[in-house]
């Protein structure tokens, strides 16, 4: 127990890879080939990993721009493809194109005058003179159109009445009635035939004729001038009327 309590005691074992590193430089250094350290074979593995990784990136982006490569390919194939089903599809008369010809133009044709005098003829905006000469004719068709209305006669609407004068009893003077009628006179207005017409009892009324222009005399106007007689006239009535 005594030994394996030495044994324990010592750290030889507990360093072993030291002791084996040591033992590896030993012998490199024995067959010139030239010792390296630990940090350099820590650098050594960093390197190596940097160099997989940029690999691996490498083969990425090699694997992307064969896709990219890829999809252009099939996109450029789709576009021969359709390219050909539409010159498939054309017909020769659709290939055709039927130009036609335009008709030509006429060139304005431009007199040609001689002289410096003949420059100041031309008037190309128009003459103030030819206005006036157009407003003195319109001005002079307009008097001739007024003076011809002026001349040509006015109609005048006129009514023919027939008139119903009713005296008060068979005791009025009937003659004297009609004279009373008769003797109202405006402007407007021309009495006509009259005769008695019996009503009955004896009694007979006054039937009067007249024309009068619509614009100045009213039958409202005839009724009240005749009923002022009221010595001998009760009523007035309209028994006809007529336009002329």
């Amino acid at each position: 127990m005594s030994g394996l309590q030495g044994l324990a005691q010592e750290n030889i074992w507990f360093d072993k890879s030291r002791y084996d590193e040591a033992e590896r430089c030993f012998y490199e250094g024995r067959n010139g080939v030239p010792q390296t350290s630990q940090s350099q074979n820590a650098s050594k593995s960093e390197d190596q990993s940097e160099l997989a990784s940029r690999f691996k990136s490498l083969e990425l982006d090699n694997k992307n721009l064969h896709k990219v490569v890829d999809d252009l390919r099939a996109t450029l194939s789709k576009l021969e493809s359709r390219m050909a089903t539409l010159e498939k599809g054309q017909s020769p008369a659709s290939k055709s194109v039927t130009v036609t010809k335009a008709a030509p133009v006429q060139k304005p044709k431009v007199e040609k005058h001689n002289g410096a005098d003949d420059d100041d003829d031309i008037d190309l905006f128009g003459s103030d003179e030819e206005d006036e000469e157009a407003e003195r004719i319109k001005a002079e068709r307009v008097k001739e159109y007024s003076q011809r209305k002026a001349k040509k006669p006015v109609l005048i609407a006129k009514s023919s009445i027939l008139l119903d004068v009713k005296p008060w009893d068979d005791e009025t003077d009937m003659s004297k009635l009609e004279g009373c009628v008769r003797s109202i006179q405006m402007d407007g207005l021309l009495w006509g035939a009259s005769k008695l017409v019996p009503v009955g009892y004896g009694i007979k009324k006054l039937q009067i004729n007249c024309v009068v222009e619509d614009d100045k005399v009213g039958t409202d106007i005839l009724e009240e001038e005749i009923t002022k007689y009221e010595d001998y006239v009760q009523s007035v009535d309209i028994a006809a009327f007529n336009k002329i």
